[in-house]
């Protein structure tokens, strides 16, 4: 029999991108099954929601404690973690192929949605550097089997980097299965905050959590607070 996927998608104030996300994401892969997880939305993301999901939950804030929450509602033999403002590359038959080979774990490259040179050599960057330390970030569709999540437990409940913590437990116990179909993330937080400026937050974040940063100390820089 088939593997059935669940696409997990945590979400606070979306409304403006989670219809479209949700429907393009039923007309690629019109079998899947879709969790949206709701970290208290004061806009209309649950209303925008609700009609184009087939389960829709309301938690407590935070990525990680919402995509666990998803997780643990979510029927499919593997679990796809999918940003709100994010499309999967992959169509019906490539999702078939690809879980066809009962991957452990694994990722797509990322495309930036943003036009011009900039763009390709960051995505370059980024594409180049997960292929080398089998690490993604989370607008790279990261997906793990149902078995191996809940043998390892699932994300850690951490305000930043849980993605990257994931990767790096995850590729203990096993190498990951990396997705050529590019998921395609949207660049307006780049564009609103500047590149030049994200560029250099992302790579100082993730040099201070790898010199041993506590995730808590780093979010207020992520937010810009």
């Amino acid at each position: 029999m088939a593997a059935r996927a669940s696409f997990v998608i945590p979400v606070l104030n979306e409304g403006e991108v989670i219809a479209d996300t949700l429907r393009e994401l039923r007309r690629r892969l019109p079998a899947v099954e879709i969790v949206v997880v709701d970290g208290g939305s004061s806009d209309a993301t649950v209303q925008e929601a609700l009609p184009l999901c087939d389960q829709l939950l309301i938690g407590a804030p935070g990525r990680a404690v919402q995509m666990n929450l998803g997780g643990s509602v979510a029927l499919g033999d593997y679990l796809f973690f999918l940003h709100a403002d994010t499309r999967p590359g992959l169509d019906a038959a490539g999702l078939e192929a690809l879980l066809a080979d009962r991957p452990a774990w694994g990722f797509c490259r990322v495309r930036l949605s943003g036009s011009g040179l900039r763009f390709r050599v960051i995505e370059w960057f980024m594409n180049r550097r997960s292929r080398l330390t089998r690490v993604a970030t989370g607008d790279q569709l990261l997906f793990v089997s149902r078995e191996l999540y809940g043998a390892t437990g699932g994300f850690e409940a951490i305000p930043l980097m849980e993605d990257v913590a994931y990767c790096k437990r995850l590729r203990r116990a096993a190498p990951p299965t990396l997705v050529t179909q590019p998921a395609t993330t949207s660049t307006r937080r780049w564009e609103a905050r500047g590149t030049v400026r994200t560029v250099l937050l992302m790579w100082g974040l993730r040099l201070a959590y790898a010199l041993g940063v506590p995730p808590r100390r780093l979010e207020p820089y992520y937010r810009g607070r």
